[in-house]
């Protein structure tokens, strides 16, 4: 562990990178603190030159413990994991709802162009735009999907499951990353099963960036 920073209502969390890669925009990793039973999957936000990440939301026992964590403790770090955004696109605009706004820097990044729409429940969760220079941003009871054009482009989400429902009917072949529990992050314990246009599929293999519908 090499250091956290809070940022309104959430925690960036910051890893020395060592041997891992940072993978693509849209994938994860499994971010275990001492003492907690099982890891939490969580979207790579930042990737600095040595460095990995993440946006955690403290709401329950493992994110809180993530979160307290300090520089020089240990915490152990699997991925990265799934499958992550298509970057093959004219002309992406970046939605997020909530904490779904911890892959649209590392994806913004990578991308180099686009723009981007951010929804967030309180003023103080909105801080987390900083991370997203230029992002228009809406706070509740407005929602972000008010701000979706009638023209979107090539639309790449991540948030709450009705966030992904309205955006999906606006933009139905928008990429969408799904956020589900997870107690493994490669298929084993059929923990993350959703179903996506029919099926039931395990969303830490295939996703949890999926295309089209819900």
């Amino acid at each position: 562990m090499q250091a956290n920073e809070a940022i309104g209502a959430y925690t960036l969390l910051r890893i020395e990178r060592g041997g891992l890669e940072p993978g693509s925009p849209g994938q994860f990793f499994m971010l275990e603190a001492p003492g907690r039973l099982l890891p939490r999957p969580m979207s790579l936000c930042l990737a600095p030159a040595g460095e990995l990440a993440f946006l955690v939301d403290p709401i329950g026992p493992g994110t809180r413990a993530l979160c307290a964590l300090r520089s020089g403790d240990a915490i152990r770090v699997f991925g990265p994991l799934g499958n992550g955004f298509d970057l093959d696109v004219e002309r992406p605009l970046l939605v997020a709802g909530g904490i779904g706004v911890a892959p649209m820097p590392y994806l913004a990044e990578t991308l180099g162009r686009g723009s981007a729409l951010l929804g967030f429940r309180s003023p103080r969760h909105a801080e987390a735009a900083v991370l997203l220079p230029g992002a228009e941003v809406v706070v509740e009871p407005r929602l972000v999907t008010e701000l979706l054009p009638d023209d979107p482009g090539d639309v790449l989400a991540c948030g709450p499951e009705p966030m992904l429902e309205a955006v999906r009917a606006r933009a139905p072949h928008a990429q969408l990353a799904w956020e589900a529990p997870m107690a493994c992050g490669y298929g084993a314990c059929y923990g993350c099963v959703v179903e996506h246009e029919g099926r039931l599929q395990r969303l830490c293999v295939a996703g949890p960036v999926l295309r089209g519908g819900l």
